[in-house]
């Protein structure tokens, strides 16, 4: 199935947008999105080393992927891609004749990103936020967002959105980290719970709520904002507990 045109217009457009420069912020004072751009890009080789090698977390990607249910000539857009560890398992499933987008407002770990897909053809990225991706509206087969439900302050709003985006028939793919419920494995949630604070954002250490039960509090809603828009066809758990797999069909 080749791509369509419209969409081979909208992402020539995009990769046009993204060459221009940046224009760089004239704040005196920097704001908690500036805060945690330099802090992602500060450690962005740390994070590809996690992302890469942290115990299954190959097969949770893998998974990922195929419960988008992607077929060759496929439009994909994984919001929030990080160093890029997702998207040679998109760009191999949709192939040649399809499209990747990688959307993420860091530049660190955009750069690290780019090194990574530079030989697959088929992948754009896109500086961007995710709650105001740069995306046409139903251009997209399908949206994959992984470990960054907990990241927005209204993250059932922030999954509509992109349920919107791919339409009806459009598929979405939610994997998040939470503290495990399985009883064998819940003496290790104290150790997961100091995890959180330490690598979240220096904007969020100092929030009198603790920094995991906002995380869970956030992913319980995007979870949910998931399952209000589709008709679930995947749901599954890895880690010993602590990775979500969600997948879905659009139906509104």
């Amino acid at each position: 199935m080749a791509v369509p045109s419209s969409v081979e217009q909208w992402v020539s457009k995009l990769r046009r947008q993204q060459s221009q420069p940046q224009p760089q912020s004239q704040a005196q004072s920097p704001s908690p999105a500036t805060i945690s751009q330099s802090f992602y890009t500060r450690w962005a080789r740390l994070y590809d080393t996690i992302a890469l090698r942290a115990p299954s977390v190959g097969l949770v990607r893998s998974e990922a992927a195929d419960a988008l249910r992607l077929e060759p000539g496929d439009t994909v857009v994984e919001m929030g891609c990080g160093t890029g560890a997702n998207l040679p398992y998109l760009a191999e499933r949709v192939g040649n004749e399809g499209t990747v987008v990688g959307v993420d407002f860091s530049l660190g770990v955009l750069d690290v990103a780019r090194e990574r897909v530079r030989d697959y053809s088929n992948v754009t990225l896109a500086r961007a936020d995710a709650t105001r991706p740069p995306i046409q509206k139903h251009a997209p087969d399908a949206v994959l967002a992984t470990f960054v439900s907990g990241m927005f302050d209204d993250p059932a709003a922030v999954v509509s959105l992109w349920a919107d985006l791919v339409g009806p028939g459009g598929r979405l793919c939610l994997v998040d980290l939470a503290e495990t419920t399985d009883s064998t494995w819940r003496t290790l949630n104290p150790v997961f719970r100091a995890l959180v604070r330490v690598t979240a954002p220096p904007g969020t250490r100092t929030m009198r709520e603790s920094p995991t039960a906002v995380l869970d509090e956030r992913l319980v809603s995007a979870h949910r904002a998931l399952e209000s828009w589709c008709r679930v066809t995947h749901r599954a758990t890895h880690v010993l507990g602590f990775a979500r797999v969600r997948a879905g069909v659009v139906e509104q």
